[in-house]
Formats: structure tokens, sequence, C-alpha cells
């Protein structure tokens, strides 16, 4: 009777694990669900046309991050990404992202090493000084808002720029986000620390080498809603000029063929009212939101009754 009460439980507990196992899974696959479909919507039969290399840094959820349980270029997910994987079939080419830091994508623009840097970047009088700069791209609140993150037990505690005198505040290197805190923060005493990947960096956040990280929004929502034990909102917002407010792709100076070409795509996509749709799914995607709340189902189709 003890055997089979037993194995009776180790049957209750296997049957347990396996439902938690797929109910976890139709989490997973909603949540890229509706991602998948635009993606697939993007693709064509691009087998005999000539290769767009796109560089980017795949640490910048909702932009552009990495799902593992994906291969290949697959793997590379988010809004730049389909914006990129829409732009290669506007100008018949094949997609080839090339992931790297985000100082080395400039330099891979500038050099001609790529086609085009797609990194969530911001114009600056620096970038339009060394690259062909497209039109604005607009991603949410990507860029119109920048933000500080912290710690959990420094939670709205650094709401002013003089209450972060004497501390250290994190940036990614070559960032809109470095130029914000130089400008805003350096000033009133804050110590500047610069990372090449924002991975990194946010570690460093959490194991208490820098007091704050410098972000863009969204950025903090994606690095918040993972690791909401250990991170929440400093309470400052950046002063952000209306010039940094949008997204835009770089290209190799002097490539004036490919920059008119890709803003006539950019047109386009917003005249076709593209991008809130893929913002919304890509803030879904990195789990900034789920997709209960936005109201999606299984195939990604979202429901509006």
């Amino acid at each position: 009777m003890k055997k089979l009460i037993a194995l009776a439980l180790a049957i209750v507990m296997v049957l347990s694990a396996v439902s938690m196992f797929a109910s976890c899974q139709k989490e997973e696959d909603n949540l890229s669900a509706a991602y998948d479909k635009i993606a697939e919507g993007l693709e064509f039969d691009d087998s005999n046309c000539e290769e767009f290399v796109v560089a980017m840094s795949p640490d910048f959820a909702p932009m552009e991050f990495v799902d593992l349980a994906k291969s290949d270029d697959d793997k590379y997910v988010g809004f730049d990404v389909l914006l990129a994987k829409y732009l290669a079939k506007e100008l018949n080419k094949k997609l080839v992202i090339k992931p790297m830091s985000f100082d080395a994508v400039q330099a891979a623009v500038q050099a001609g090493t790529v086609d085009a840097g797609i990194s969530g970047f911001s114009w600056t009088a620096d970038r339009a000084e060394n690259y062909e700069i497209t039109d604005w791209y607009e991603a949410g609140d990507n860029e119109t808002e920048q933000v500080l993150i912290t710690t959990k037990d420094n939670a709205g505690k650094f709401t002013t720029a003089e209450s972060l005198a004497g501390k250290k505040v994190g940036a990614q290197g070559a960032s809109l986000q470095e130029i914000l805190v130089k400008e805003q923060l350096v000033s009133k005493g804050a110590e500047i620390s610069l990372y090449t990947d924002l991975g990194l960096a946010v570690e460093a956040l959490k194991t208490g080498k820098i007091d704050a990280l410098a972000v863009a929004h969204g950025n903090g929502e994606a690095y918040i809603s993972q690791n909401v034990d250990s991170l929440d909102w400093a309470g400052f917002d950046f002063v952000v000029d209306d010039l940094y407010k949008n997204n835009v792709v770089l290209l190799q100076k002097g490539n004036t063929e490919l920059l008119a070409a890709v803003n006539a795509a950019l047109a386009k996509a917003k005249a076709n009212g593209l991008y809130d749709t893929w913002y919304e799914t890509c803030e879904i995607y990195s789990q900034i939101k789920t997709a209960d709340q936005l109201g999606y189902d299984d195939d990604g189709n979202k429901i509006t009754e």
C-alpha cells in the first residue's frame, strides 16, 4: 500500500511538473506570438539578393535583444530588428545582422564594413558630422524619456541632480546617455562610469559598483521587469532636447544613394502606421508588458472585445 501511495504521489508530481512546464512554455510562446507574426510578414525570397549588412548591439530591449530559444539571425529580436527586416525587404536585399558592442557599431559604419547601424541611435552633432543620418523613426518612449534606474533600496532617492553629487552614475559609452550624464549630472558633482555593454552596467548596479544607471525609459522598463526584486526607478528624469527624441539609422558618410532609399522606406513605414504596433509588440516580447495586459491571443492577434 505504501509503495502504491508513493507511486501515486510520484505520478502526481510528474504531471504537475509537466503542467507547469507547459504553462510556462505557453506563456513564453504567447509573448513572442505577435512578434513572430510581424516578422513572418516581412519575409520574402531573398536567395538571389545582395546583402544588406546591419550592425547592432543586442543588449537594449525592447529595441534589440537576444532570444536564446531561437537560432542564427532569428535569435536577434526587437523593434530595430523588425525595422532592419522591413528595410531589407523594401530595398530588395538579404538581411545579415552583425552583433557587436555599441561603440563598435559606429566604428563599423564609419569604416564601411557594414551597410548600416541600427541600434537605438539618437541624433547628435558628432554623429551628424561623421555619418549620413537618416530621417527620424519613432519607437515609443525609447528616446523621448531618458531616466535613471537604481537598486530597490535606493528607489526614489535620486530625484535631483544635486542628490547625485558624489554618486557613481553608469552609462553606455558613445551613447546619448553619456552625453546627458556629463551635461546634467557630472556638472553637479556626480561621477560617470562608462560601459561598453549594458548587461555589464546592470550587473555593476546590482553589485553596488555604481549607484544609478542612465537608460532610455523603455530600456529601463525592461531591466526592472527582469529584476523586480533588485532594481527600481531612481526618480530622476533627464531634460531631453527635441533633437534627441527619436531614432535614426547611421550610414557611411557619402553614401547618399542608400540614404535616399532608406529615407523613402522610413517615410512609407510612418505613413502606414507601423511603428506603434512594432513597439508595443516588442514591449510584450521583452516582458515590459504582458500579453494579458495588452490583450493578445495565442496566435498573436490583438483582442478587441
